[in-house]
């Protein structure tokens, strides 16, 4: 009789680059958030929210994924920022091992079939690529997917049609295990619960301008973005101390942060548009700005803002380079 049952070998690691996208707002951004499972990436409803290469990794079971949010391919504008834009969606798609192509569940236009030329191109014709079919909860009537999914398939020869809604678990859960079997056995490239490879420097300013975007609408042209310009941490000050006699719990583990941010506009009436009526605007932006950056810092988060105006900013190389544009 064997006594010594042998122990079940574990799976092997797996790890993988997995690029994400797709034309502006369609949703990207939002599921790279619902797939790393923390906010890393910032949504608005206007178009070129996201601007860099934002990189998530989400570690499950034996499968190490290493999401690429990317821009959404610019094809109405020629400025600097576009190019740029568009360079880091093409740079990214060089390097990885799958690719999800995110389009809304029922719609196909001439945006989103610029985007599909890009993966048609002769470098990544043999890499597998997942049309994910988002917003599948704003589908009325599922039947009509039908046609639509089959006229998909005469497109492009995809390796998994996924139709999801970023906002169910259970639809992201399920996406986790299609895209799985896409990853080569490989040892992982980071700590298991490591989630970006983006700085707090970086973040900040990213939700910073995400609520610049959220609280101006429409008024506020996609020129505009944000500079960190000095960032000082350190542990409760004098002045936070409690007064004799009392006890103060505070609302964070003594860390505390300073930072002092630029939004750069390229118009005197776009500083107008931002300050508002006796400043309300601005303070808004720095008060909601604010109240996330210490839920994601676990910090107390002192914020100054201030708008600057750089005419022509958003066509000029040097400049974007400067603001850290690749």
């Amino acid at each position: 009789m064997d006594t010594n049952p042998q122990t079940p070998e574990a799976a092997p690691q797996r790890c993988g680059l997995i690029a994400i996208v797709g034309r502006p707002n369609v949703g990207k951004s939002t599921l790279m958030n619902a797939l790393v499972g923390q906010k890393i990436s910032i949504t608005s409803a206007k178009a070129q929210t996201t601007r860099h290469r934002i990189t998530g990794v989400r570690t499950v079971g034996p499968a190490q994924f290493v999401f690429v949010d990317t821009p959404g391919f610019q094809t109405k504008h020629s400025a600097a920022l576009n190019r740029s834009l568009n360079r880091a969606v093409v740079g990214t798609l060089a390097d990885v091992d799958v690719v999800i192509f995110v389009v809304e569940a029922g719609r196909f236009g001439m945006d989103d079939a610029k985007v599909l030329a890009l993966l048609q191109g002769e470098s990544l014709k043999h890499k597998p690529v997942v049309l994910v079919a988002n917003k599948l909860d704003a589908v009325q009537r599922r039947t009509d997917l039908l046609p639509w999914l089959k006229g998909m398939q005469d497109r492009h020869t995809f390796a998994e049609y996924v139709p999801m809604s970023a906002h169910k678990a259970a639809d992201v859960d399920r996406l986790f295990g299609i895209l799985q079997a896409y990853l080569p056995e490989q040892p992982w490239y980071y700590d298991e619960d490591m989630l970006t490879d983006r700085s707090e420097k970086f973040l900040a300013s990213e939700i910073i301008r995400e609520k610049l975007f959220r609280l101006t609408g429409d008024e506020l042209p996609y020129t505009s973005t944000v500079v960190i310009d000095k960032w000082e941490e350190g542990d409760d000050s004098p002045e936070d101390a409690a007064p004799a006699g009392e006890v103060r719990v505070p609302a964070f583990a003594g860390r505390r942060c300073r930072i002092s941010a630029s939004i750069v506009v390229e118009r005197d009436a776009h500083k107008g548009m931002i300050i508002g009526a006796q400043g309300e605007r601005l303070k808004r932006i720095g008060s909601e700005a604010r109240q996330e950056l210490e839920r994601l810092m676990d910090a107390k988060v002192f914020l100054e803002l201030w708008v600057k105006v750089r005419s022509g900013w958003a066509d000029s190389e040097e400049h974007l380079r400067s603001y850290g544009y690749e």
